[in-house]
């Protein structure tokens, strides 16, 4: 495999979404047809959550399974290359995401993370899992599809 080289990694990089990805879009869409109102992106709350429905005090985290770092998960690969930043890199994520759900839970709220894996094994399943615990009252929901 080439490496690319420093202009085209950057270009690839900066193609990456931090909002609005795929998996997001696609748990968004089911919920919102099973009657699910919520807000995106909430900057007011830690971490800005990906969706938030603010009367069930609930904010879903939408993972991917490499920059988060799925434990388990054939999607989290280590780049070859400048390992030593790649490793602080994905360890400052893990931390920032475990610190915003501490903050979130301080704050009153329950926390989902749904990985990006489990949206692409079944989408439908991972929808109606998350529109159970919206309705329930568990603190703390991880949806993931560990794949070998």
């Amino acid at each position: 495999m080439r490496v690319p080289t420093n202009p085209q990694r950057s270009r690839m990089m900066s193609s990456i979404r931090g909002k609005n990805t795929r998996p997001e879009r696609i748990l968004r869409s089911l919920l919102f047809a099973k009657g699910f109102r919520y807000r995106l992106h909430v900057r007011g709350l830690p971490g800005s959550p990906d969706l938030v429905f603010p009367k069930r005090k609930a904010a879903v985290f939408v993972h991917g399974c490499f920059w988060h770092r799925h434990e388990g998960c054939r999607f989290t690969t280590n780049p070859r290359t400048n390992e030593a930043f790649w490793q602080r890199k994905f360890q400052g994520n893990v931390c920032r995401d475990r610190r915003h759900t501490e903050m979130l839970h301080a704050l009153g709220w329950r926390v989902a993370v749904v990985w990006e894996c489990a949206l692409k094994h079944s989408a439908g399943e991972t929808a109606e899992t998350v529109e159970k615990w919206l309705h329930g009252n568990e603190d703390d929901l991880v949806i993931g599809q560990s794949i070998d």
